[in-house]
Order: C-alpha cells, then sequence, then structure tokens
C-alpha cells in the first residue's frame, strides 16, 4: 500500500500535469480569452461547488466579514490572472508564455517585501535580476527582429504573473478556512464577474468547443484543485514547490508535441534562468554563502 507522501506526490504530478494542458484545452475551444475564462469558472463552480458539497467543505458559519471580504478580493485578482494568462496564449507559444507566467513565486516576494514590510533578503535581488534576464532572452529585443505578439504575449503572462501572487497572498491570510471553500467561493465571484462583460452571446449554441470548455472547467479546474488540495495536506512545503515546476515543464513539452512550437537555444536558456531563480527563491539558495564556505577551503 502506498504511503502518504508517495500519495501526496503523485497528486501533485497529476495536478501539475492537468495544468499543462489549460493552454491547449483554452486555444482548442476557439473562444476568446474572456469567455474562455467565463466557462472555466462555470463550469470548474458547478463540478467544485458539488464535490465540497457532498464532503461537507462548504460550512461558512466560522467565516467573519473580514475574510468574506479577502475571499471576494482574492477571486477578483485570481479571474484578472487567468484573464491575462489566457491572453498571453493568443499571442506567443504557450510553453513561453507559461514559464514567463512561472515568474509570480518572485512577486510573491516582492509585494510582500514592498507592501506587507516582510523580510526580503539581499540574495534574493539576485534571483530576480536572473529571473528578469531570462524574460529579456526569451523576448531577445537586441536581435533586431522585435515580435510585437511575442512581447504582447510574455507582458500578458507577466501582469497575470502579479496578479497570482496578489491572490497567494490574500489567500495565506485565510488559514483556517477549508481550501475548497475558497476556491468554490473564487469561482462563484468569477462567473458573475466574467458574466457581466465577457462576450457570452458570440459563443455558437453547438460545436465541439463545449467539449474542450466543459473539460477546461472539469479536468483543469474541480479535478485539477482537487489533486492540488489533497496533495497540500500530505506534503511539506519544500517538496510542493520543487513538484510545482512540472508544470511549466510539462508545458513546454505539450506546446511542442501538440503545436511543434519551435524555441530557440536563447528562448530555453530564458527558461531555464526562470525556473530556476523561482527554485532558488523557494529555496532560500544564498551563492554568497557558498563563496564564502569555498573561500574557507
Amino acid at each position: 500500500m502506498m504511503q502518504p507522501n508517495n500519495i501526496g506526490k503523485l497528486e501533485m504530478i497529476l495536478a501539475m500535469m492537468l495544468s499543462s494542458t489549460i493552454g491547449v484545452f483554452v486555444y482548442e475551444s476557439g473562444q476568446v480569452p474572456l469567455n474562455a475564462v467565463f466557462y472555466r469558472c462555470l463550469f470548474g463552480f458547478m463540478f467544485l461547488g458539488f464535490y465540497a458539497w457532498v464532503r461537507g467543505y462548504l460550512d461558512a458559519s466560522k467565516v467573519t466579514g473580514k475574510e468574506w471580504l479577502l475571499m471576494l478580493v482574492g477571486g477578483v485578482t485570481l479571474v484578472v490572472n487567468w484573464c491575462f494568462l489566457f491572453t498571453s496564449f493568443s499571442f506567443a507559444p504557450i510553453g513561453v508564455t507559461t514559464v514567463a507566467y512561472h515568474t509570480q513565486p518572485i512577486f510573491v516576494l516582492l509585494i510582500a517585501a514592498l507592501f506587507l514590510r516582510e523580510r526580503f533578503e539581499p540574495h534574493n535581488w539576485l534571483w530576480v535580476l536572473v529571473a528578469f534576464s531570462g524574460v529579456l532572452m526569451i523576448v531577445d529585443p537586441f536581435s533586431g527582429g522585435w515580435s510585437d505578439n511575442l512581447i504582447l504575449g510574455i507582458g500578458s503572462a507577466i501582469i497575470a504573473a502579479v496578479f497570482y501572487a496578489l491572490t497567494t497572498l490574500i489567500t495565506q491570510r485565510l488559514t483556517h478556512i477549508k481550501p475548497h471553500l475558497i476556491a468554490t467561493v473564487h469561482l462563484a465571484i468569477g462567473t458573475l464577474m466574467m458574466a457581466t462583460f465577457a462576450p457570452i452571446k458570440e459563443v455558437p449554441a453547438a460545436g465541439d468547443h463545449w467539449y474542450w470548455l466543459l473539460a477546461l472547467g472539469f479536468l483543469q479546474t474541480a479535478v485539477m484543485y482537487i489533486l492540488l488540495y489533497g496533495a497540500f495536506q500530505k506534503l511539506e512545503t519544500p517538496m510542493i514547490a520543487v513538484l510545482a515546476y512540472v508544470y511549466p515543464v510539462a508545458t513546454v513539452v505539450v506546446d511542442y508535441l501538440v503545436y511543434d512550437s519551435a524555441i530557440t537555444p536563447l528562448m530555453t536558456l530564458g527558461m531555464v534562468a526562470i525556473l530556476f531563480a523561482g527554485f532558488a527563491m523557494n529555496r532560500s539558495i544564498r551563492p554568497l554563502q557558498w563563496w564564502k564556505r569555498e573561500q574557507a577551503y
């Protein structure tokens, strides 16, 4: 019988693998980003909400007014993040934009330091520099062949990362609330929010797009969240941080296999720089200490 730790690792890897196909399902649905976000919220709310209700996770009797407000703001930032992320898929290769989106751990630390007065270790500035050097390598502004679409795609992904970082920091303050309840509330807020300005009347009444949108809500939202929360309950934070990198790496592979997206050596180097910088910040790697240790020998 598998140990809980191994089950948690499997759940986390499966959740990240599902996440890696989000861009494909959004693109294949043929819908504008705002409509894709609306139906992800709607179908995700229906599926995840039903699961959470059956499991008894929707008890909100102890939620305070301040916590409801935080969930409301967190829902808005999460949905805005999806709007920009899905928009990025329209302009640049899905694998590239997803790796740029993985600057989010860096923005979590930066925002916490700037606005929440949390300590920002000096060595982290090196990793910020490495990450944004990676972004520059992907865009490659010095080649003389600026691509407006690539810049729009990378820019949208980075804006999405900022909003996801805000969502993370807000949700961290809801420690005693079931994550399933938080996610269900976020999806409900997203459904109402997107229904007001997404051009949903333009979606054809019949067509294959419904299969892609339903799968986006069921697999990449409800099932993914269930697996993710199951993993969170079984794994230590460092292991979660490491396994989270399955998502961008798998997305690059999926993008290549499905769309044969060409990735230049410089782009590859840039993506490695972004991923390593995020990993180094998560693991609090201090290169100066390494250097001092080497000098001591």
